[in-house]
């Protein structure tokens, strides 16, 4: 498992130019969006006599639209084209429309301009699918999560940046038109400059038949995603928390003038904290994960959305400012700090929320799929942002206030994510996991590089605690399934967590044969599904430390189901309080402390023919080596 930062990732071939192009692509997007808006919103040049209520609604409108329209045939495209070779072509349409964009700018036409807003909408839309399958295929499982984590840093930044200067030229005038006229066309030649850079990224499905009818291949994606349970909620997931940011993000210009009586640069100062939150969490995510995907940070995600939206609303209504401020004079009002902690908090928690969901989508989802089932979160991501739009209308029309709509969408937050973690439980499991190794235990991985990335497996560990289970659910890479005694499962609350996690119950001959039997044959079908098999060999939890004679079970799996099995060792959960010496509980609840370290050392896969109950016990007790 690498141990490197996220950050040598930009100094690699790999990552660094495809990094630059979606960052310029963002980047240029929202100069050119924010310009726009700023002319005609404050129309100081009399573009036109359009209503600027209905411009301001157009514009948005007219660049999501083509999310909806093309998604499924980019999807599809990204597919059956080389990677690199449709991101360079993607950059030079970005070139075209920003030159005819120059004309608009140069003319004062606003029908040009609104039609490049569509163009770069159709941009953005040929280049999502793009932008997320490419990483699978050129960083490592364990870098999936720091590499996303740059690229959403890098988008809200660019989105962020864009906006700024976007806002800053239009202010000098003409002169100021005619710099976005010019810069915008630089950024776009700028990220062709950088797309040369990407290497080439095979083509997942070069004979796939184009279907160019966008309502069946719609269809046909999100049929195909739902055969992929965790995928698919992960799809809703991820278009929920666009539909949540949307709603936030949307009251931010009439939350800042009307409710903190502050001038634009209110406005811009929020955008910002927001911008610079989601930059922290979405880095924050490989440190956290320890390397590899941590479904777990999902729901604390979650969590923090719901808690930081409530408090904002609650702060909304404390805050009282005697006169119109601007960003400085904001700052030093009563309750301002918090304001901005809130929407911070609000953007770290959004990137713990949101970058696992895209590292989960790409490492479980089919590879000659993953672009198509990308186009397809896209279209609903764009259905969801929609419905925002539209909930957050009514809920004004309805005598909401912002601080009221702030409330009311992170309660429903609440809902939502206790739903979606109900049908996917392993989103809870593996955060009440994470929550444990970073509270009540440190736990650090050796060798775990050997658990294979794709494939079955059996992993074969000795058994310490009650904790034995949780501690290699949080250290593993991928889910396992755990063989376990069936009497666990009479415990309510036990039982709960480990049907929860699938785990086979299994019981001796002489206590239930049949179900001893039936157990043999679910991890036989676990492992031909391609999933992972953890096993206790020795049968019951040691009552002194030391190793118990491993017994013949793992025998039986493999001469049906001949896959590697993996030795792995557990150290230093003995002594704590969820060890099993009754002798002194006392003692054993302190001896090693309440935040002591544990390690989870894994050998080397070993081929079925070579296993026996006596050599794993020697390599479980030889990985384990002086450690209890």
């Amino acid at each position: 498992m690498s141990s490197n930062s996220q950050f040598s990732l930009m100094r690699q071939k790999r990552f660094a130019p495809f990094f630059w192009t979606q960052f310029l692509g963002a980047f240029n997007d929202n100069v050119f969006k924010t310009a726009l808006l700023t002319v005609l919103t404050f129309d100081a040049l009399h573009w036109t006599n359009m209503p600027v209520s209905l411009l301001n609604q157009l514009i948005p409108g007219l660049f999501i639209l083509p999310f909806v329209i093309l998604s499924a045939s980019a999807g599809q495209l990204a597919d059956k084209k080389e990677k690199g070779w449709l991101a360079r072509r993607v950059k030079l349409l970005e070139i075209v429309i920003m030159l005819v964009c120059a004309y608009g700018w140069l003319q004062h036409n606003v029908w040009v301009l609104i039609g490049g807003v569509a163009g770069m909408g159709i941009h953005s839309t040929l280049f999502g699918p793009v932008k997320y399958a490419y990483l699978p295929q050129h960083l490592h499982t364990d870098e999936l999560i720091g590499g996303n984590g740059l690229i959403e840093m890098g988008t809200f930044v660019g989105i962020l940046l864009g906006e700024i200067l976007g806002a800053m030229l239009v202010s000098h005038g003409d002169g100021g038109v005619m710099l976005v006229a010019g810069i915008t066309i630089g950024i776009a030649v700028l990220g062709y400059i950088a797309s040369l850079g990407i290497p080439e990224s095979p083509a997942a499905d070069p004979d796939l038949k184009m279907n160019w009818n966008p309502v069946t291949e719609t269809i046909r994606n999100i049929a195909f995603s739902k055969q992929n349970r965790p995928v698919f909620l992960s799809l809703l997931g991820n278009s929920w928390f666009w539909f949540y940011g949307a709603i936030i993000l949307a009251q931010f210009p009439l939350f800042a003038k009307d409710f903190l009586r502050g001038d634009h640069s209110v406005f811009v100062l929020l955008l910002t904290v927001f911008s610079f939150g989601i930059g922290a969490g979405s880095l924050l995510c490989e440190k956290l994960s320890g390397h590899k995907v941590e479904i777990g940070l999902v729901p604390f995600g979650s969590i923090g959305l719901s808690l930081f939206g409530i408090d904002l609303a609650l702060a909304s209504q404390a805050y009282v400012a005697a006169q119109n401020v601007t960003a400085m004079q904001f700052v030093m009002q009563p309750g301002a700090i918090r304001l901005l902690a809130d929407i911070v908090l609000l953007g770290v928690f959004g990137g713990f929320y949101i970058v696992p969901l895209f590292a989960l989508i790409q490492t479980r989802c089919e590879p000659g799929h993953l672009s198509r089932t990308i186009a397809g979160m896209n279209i609903l991501n764009a259905l969801f942002m929609v419905v925002a739009s539209l909930a957050a209308s009514a809920m004004l029309v309805k005598g909401f206030t912002i601080p009221q709509i702030f409330l009311a969408t992170a309660i429903l937050n609440v809902f939502v994510a206790a739903y979606i973690f109900s049908l996917v439980p392993e989103f809870l499991m593996r955060f009440l996991a994470w929550i444990l190794i970073h509270t009540i235990h440190k736990v650090r991985g050796i060798g775990t590089e050997h658990i294979p990335e794709q494939g079955p497996a059996v992993l074969v560990c000795n058994h310490v605690s009650y904790l034995d289970a949780v501690v290699l659910m949080a250290c593993s890479p991928r889910p396992v399934r755990f063989v376990m005694d069936h009497n666990i499962f009479k415990i309510p609350l036990i039982s709960w967590i480990f049907r929860t996690a699938k785990t086979i119950p299994i019981a001796p001959a002489k206590e239930d044969k049949w179900l001893m039997e039936k157990s043999f044959i679910d991890i036989a079908q676990a492992l031909e599904e391609g999933e992972l098999v953890c096993i206790f060999p020795e049968g019951r939890l040691t009552g002194n430390g030391d190793i118990n004679q491993f017994k013949g079970g793992v025998m039986k799996i493999i001469e049906r189901t001949p896959v590697p099995v993996i030795p792995m060792a557990l150290r230093g959960l003995w002594g704590s309080i969820f060890s099993r010496d009754k002798t002194n509980p006392f003692e054993r609840a302190f001896r090693r402390g309440p935040f002591s370290r544990l390690e989870l050392v894994v050998g080397e896969p070993m081929l079925p023919t070579a296993v026996t109950p006596e050599i794993l016990q020697e390599r479980v007790t030889a990985l384990r080596g002086n450690w209890r």
